[in-house]
């Protein structure tokens, strides 16, 4: 028997399918519409929770997924969009949410099992023997050549895949409840009031150290209010789900280790070797300072060795579990500021960290916070500034190929830092960079911004340093002063011919320390916060994995579109798809912009995405009061509004300062697109015919704008609104045959 006959559709029905079969005294007094009200806000709320959902745990559990977070992003949408555009079907597709996320969550978990326990095969993420693009963590069982190779684009297209069809159910009861409500404004605004919800509770759920546990239990609970009445194969598959999640929360199959869930990574703590791993990759141990010194005091050994005093005031970006701070009082540094933006590693550190560096409060003060964001607007200046490893493993959002660390490396960050250390004072850096070419580009920007050629050790011991060369077995180390530098010309000298300085044989196993020349005859393009990619080889869209993933999502994409919703009896609308397509960029573009302004930290993502969402109610209340009858002054204004964001470069905002007027100021170029934007669409929207297919357009116009974002990689974030503004100029083509009525 067809599951829709005890399910039927909203569209056939004059009250939606989930206020049917609520219990009388939960809804009966309300009238019909505000039950439609209702319901089309708990399915926007249910969409959004369950889509952070999955990007969070999905990231953190499927190997490598972590870089190309996106990618989970765009399967939700897509999966929105097919259930949008099947609103009409007869079948009920919510019926196989539970189902398929049991199956999907199942498969991410037995993928992680294989890869951790069973050894002969790797899975290949561009080519990283010689990659157009570095991802740390990624390239250790690539070079053994009698493993299987997996593309990682294999993997991704399998979960796209999967994900996707996980969000079919909810998106067509999102068109199913648009359809039942007649005012299209009253119905829109309980689908933005339905999203903020989502993200405050998920915001909330992050800021109190939440497991996926919690998540997927609000996840599948909100889903079975939805397929009401409940049959004990949904029970039976939520039962399930829990269980698999509560062995990937909770890390079950490790007895010894310990499993944390911070806003950005899944951390599994091992405190017998006192390793931290996070999304599965290897990312920090805590070492005793005493027996295991390492690079950790190589700058204050070689300081010493200059005949200069202990450190006075010091600065540690990236300060993680201790060993940098431990290694720094070991040396008599008087006072540290330790920036880390993952409060959680942090607190292992302070708890259990065999120097207890973080125990120095008179010392040692902690902050938790982006490093960028923190240099700026730091009290005073420092004596020593240090970039520790830095090298985060997680993409700043799912909505750009931004890491978290992106805005620490370009040519404006340098000379943030050296705003904030003393004339003479050093700025330090180091860590496996990977490739010459990344140690050779860093090199150059250090001389170009502070001035002085900076000293360039490599353990072991290497003379030279060329782009070409391979780095991945070479710890580096950067030094450079603020001007002229008594010490540092002392360390130049000194190193100048190799010398013996024991360091624990895991960092220089030759024991000798000396300066590498390197090579930047051919280092041409250097990071800026518009071109932030310091692990991109060159300008443009590496070949693997990104342009051949991106050619399977969109085969995937249209296959799944014909499958789900055929053109023979869907219609998708024009002018809608291009309006998703252009707003997805206007919001990436946002997101990159206020976190290079204020951070790059979850709170700061999260307020951002509120912020966008309120600036659409408010254009969508516009829409509601004054009823705009023409669509051309709107398209006019946008236009005007992206010749503004254009013209005005990042670096002015920078310079307001931190106060109030560099906050208003930078909101108001930033959201007020987005309120042209959003007037436009939901002026369309009000007359709209079909408001399960149109939305469902627009929906699927978001996947192209998440797919061009990469485009970025080319122009740069700023010139990424010209891509944008092509999709609009589409969008009020497309609109002249569908004239706008009152």
């Amino acid at each position: 028997m067809d599951s829709s006959a005890a399910l039927p559709s909203l569209s056939e029905s004059n009250v939606p399918v989930a206020a049917a079969n609520l219990p009388p005294s939960f809804l009966s007094r309300l009238p019909p519409n505000s039950r439609r009200l209702l319901d089309l806000f708990l399915v926007s709320f249910t969409l959004l929770f369950f889509e952070l959902t999955c990007i969070r745990w999905f990231a953190s559990t499927v190997i490598f997924l972590t870089f190309f977070t996106n990618l989970v992003l765009m399967a939700c949408f897509l999966g929105l969009s097919v259930g949008c555009l099947s609103a009409s079907r007869r079948f009920s597709f919510i019926r196989t949410v539970l189902p398929l996320t049991l199956f999907t969550v199942a498969t991410a978990l037995l993928a992680a099992w294989a890869y951790n326990h069973y050894g002969q095969f790797a899975v290949d993420v561009g080519s990283q023997k010689s990659p157009q693009v570095v991802y740390f963590g990624t390239e250790y069982r690539a070079k053994d050549p009698s493993k299987f190779l997996v593309p990682v684009e294999a993997v991704a297209s399998v979960f796209f895949v999967l994900v996707a069809l996980m969000f079919v159910g909810l998106g067509q009861a999102l068109g199913r409840a648009f359809n039942a409500v007649p005012d299209r404004m009253s119905a829109y605004s309980a689908d933005i009031f339905g999203s903020l919800a989502g993200i405050g509770a998920f915001g909330l759920a992050s800021y109190f150290n939440t497991t996926p546990h919690l998540w997927f239990a609000v996840s599948a609970l909100l889903v079975l209010y939805f397929t009401r009445p409940w049959t004990l194969f949904q029970v039976g598959c939520q039962t399930a789900l829990l269980l698999l999640i509560a062995v990937s929360a909770y890390g079950l199959d490790d007895p010894h280790g310990q499993t944390f869930w911070s806003p950005y990574y899944k951390i599994h703590y091992d405190p017998l070797s006192r390793a931290i791993n996070v999304n599965n990759l290897a990312h920090q141990d805590m070492h005793d300072i005493r027996t295991f010194q390492g690079a950790y005091v190589l700058p204050h050994e070689l300081l010493r060795r200059a005949g200069q005093p202990p450190v006075d005031k010091m600065l540690i970006i990236g300060a993680g579990s201790g060993n940098d701070v431990a290694a720094a009082l070991s040396a008599g540094v008087g006072h540290i500021d330790a920036v880390e933006i993952d409060s959680r590693i942090s607190r292992i550190g302070q708890e259990d960290h065999p120097n207890r560096p973080y125990d120095a409060t008179d010392r040692v003060t902690r902050y938790f916070d982006d490093g960028r964001s923190f240099v700026r607007h730091a009290p005073g200046q420092y004596d020593l500034a240090l970039y520790a490893l830095v090298d985060s493993l997680v993409l700043h959002s799912g909505y750009s190929s931004l890491r978290l660390e992106s805005f620490l490396f370009t040519q404006e960050a340098f000379a943030d830092v050296r705003a904030k250390v003393k004339p003479g004072g050093l700025f330090v850096m180091y860590n496996y960079y990977r490739q010459g070419w990344i140690v050779a580009r860093l090199a150059k920007m250090a001389e170009q911004v502070f001035g002085v050629k900076p000293v360039v050790i490599s353990l072991p011991y290497q003379k030279t340093i060329q782009s070409g060369d391979s780095q991945a077995d070479h710890f580096t180390v950067l030094l450079v002063s603020n001007g002229p530098s008594p010490a540092l010309e002392s360390i130049r000298q000194s190193l100048a011919q190799p010398q013996e300085m024991p360091l624990s044989a895991a960092a220089n196993s030759t024991g000798l320390i000396g300066s590498a020349a390197v090579d930047i005859s051919t280092t041409n393009l250097l990071p800026s916060d518009d071109w932030p990619f310091l692990y991109l080889k060159e300008r443009g869209i590496p070949f693997k994995p990104s342009v051949t993933g991106m050619l399977l999502i969109a085969v995937l994409s249209a296959l799944i579109l014909f499958v789900f919703a055929p053109i023979r009896r869907v219609r998708p609308n024009g002018q809608m798809f291009f309006l998703g397509a252009g707003f997805m960029l206007l919001e990436t573009r946002g997101v990159v912009q206020m976190a290079l302004l204020f951070g790059a930290t979850w709170v700061v993502n999260s307020v951002v995405f509120a912020a966008i969402l309120t600036m659409v109610l408010l254009s969508n209340l516009t829409v509601q009061w004054f009823r705009p009858r023409r669509l051309w002054p709107f398209y006019v204004a946008l236009f005007a509004a992206f010749l503004v964001n254009l013209a005005i470069p990042l670096s002015s905002f920078l310079a307001l300062g931190a106060g109030s007027l560099r906050t208003v100021a930078a909101c108001a170029v930033v959201f007020v697109p987005v309120y042209f934007a959003g007037i436009i669409f939901s002026t369309a929207f009000r007359d709209s015919k079909q408001p399960d297919v149109d939305f469902g357009s627009n929906i699927a116009g978001i996947i192209l704008g998440g797919l061009s974002e990469y485009f970025s990689l080319i122009v740069g974030f700023k010139y990424l609104l010209l891509i944008a503004l092509t999709y609009y100029a589409l969008s009020f083509l497309l609109r002249r045959s569908q004239p706008v009525t009152a």
